[in-house]
């Protein structure tokens, strides 16, 4: 059987990458400090995920997948292990439960079931806390 979020492992490039412009033309430490001096509310998911699509070191991509603002943007990298890990942290409504279920039955990355469990945990706790029922499905409506 297939993983529908399988993704094939691709070399990973350090440093500027060879006729890039954008942010893909700066160094790693330029680039990370590009990423973490984004203010709250800025404009530049697009920019962050051609960061996420190039093949710059995981940790690079993973800063870069942290603050994404749009999170519906990041769920075309579920194959991948480092950006999914990053994905399904950032889901914490009910409505995200589904996917995060469909995470957890497909994936075939450990760290990835990992974080879509203790998401999915979270998710739970949250709701016991406000008084509703335990059980987080795909069809509650989101808050």
């Amino acid at each position: 059987m297939t993983d529908r979020f399988e993704r094939r492992r691709r070399p990973q490039t350090v440093g500027p990458v060879p006729g890039a412009g954008g942010w893909l033309s700066l160094d790693d430490d330029r680039l990370l400090h590009r990423i973490e001096s984004l203010p709250v509310d800025h404009r530049h998911d697009r920019d962050l995920l051609e960061v996420v699509r190039s093949s710059r070191h995981f940790f690079v991509r993973q800063e870069a997948a942290k603050r994404v603002q749009d999170r519906e943007q990041l769920k075309a990298f579920a194959g991948d292990r480092h950006i999914a890990q990053v994905l399904v942290r950032k889901m914490t409504r009910a409505a995200d439960a589904g996917y995060l279920e469909t995470i957890l039955r497909e994936s075939r990355h450990l760290e990835v079931r990992k974080a879509a469990s203790a998401q999915l945990r979270l998710l739970r706790e949250e709701r016991a806390r406000e008084g509703l029922p335990g059980r987080v499905s795909a069809d509650w409506p989101a808050r």
